[in-house]
């Protein structure tokens, strides 16, 4: 009886997984079209990110890099309008770069130096502009581009906007060389608008967060004159 039981329960097993082959053999069958054409079309996706991937971007990328290259040399002798335009010997200049590689890292790169060549030359909307459309990644890099920005804003005496982009630099690295360079300049900037308590407690940060960054050589003069004027 137990044999029975158990042949009879196999059986049953045996039917189940047949019915939910078949089952799933129907459903193919009836959708194969539609399984087969949504299949195809991942595969087309994937093989064309990688086709413009390796056939495309990469291509470009190395091609605008080589072409950066006077427009850097320019860029690093402060010869800002040249290294924007004309950096000499055939290359292009930044914005040559962004306009004819677009979608590259070389691209976005030119979009910083762009910003911080037209801070230098006083076109500070330009400048804002460029810096803006830069896609700052990692530690350092965005409190880089948050501090040129807060620089254009204050250069513009829109100093509540330079505040705020200021404090995005602090708040987006911590390290030694930018944080307290820009808390710095964050708590001269208070102090500028009256606001000396909130610049005293940003010296106040360099003395005991950063104390072995240059910036901390001198900050306790800072910090006397923002608690005597609070």
């Amino acid at each position: 009886m137990a044999r029975r039981i158990k042949n009879q329960k196999s059986d049953e097993t045996l039917i189940n997984l047949i019915d939910v082959k078949d089952q799933a053999q129907n459903f193919f069958e009836r959708n194969q079209k539609y399984i087969l054409g949504v299949a195809g079309a991942f595969l087309l996706v994937v093989g064309g990110y990688w086709a413009y991937k390796h056939f495309i971007i990469e291509p470009r990328q190395q091609e605008a890099e080589e072409q950066m290259f006077q427009a850097e040399v320019q860029f690093e002798r402060d010869s800002f309008a040249m290294a924007l335009t004309n950096p000499g010997g055939g290359y292009s200049g930044f914005l040559d770069i962004i306009d004819n590689y677009k979608g590259t890292k070389a691209a976005n790169l030119s979009s910083y130096y762009a910003g911080i060549c037209y801070l230098n030359l006083g076109q500070y909307d330009a400048a804002i502009d460029y810096l803006k459309s830069y896609d700052a990644k990692g530690n350092v890099t965005p409190a880089m581009k948050n501090g040129a920005l807060g620089d254009a804003y204050s250069e513009k005496n829109d100093f509540d906007q330079a505040l705020s982009y200021y404090s995005k630099a602090v708040s987006a690295a911590d390290n030694e060389a930018i944080t307290p360079y820009y808390l710095k300049k964050l708590g001269m900037l208070q102090e500028k608008q009256g606001k000396f308590s909130d610049a005293k407690a940003s010296y106040e940060r360099i003395k005991s967060e950063y104390p072995n960054s240059p910036i901390a050589i001198d900050i306790d003069k800072y910090i006397i004159r923002a608690g005597a004027k609070g």
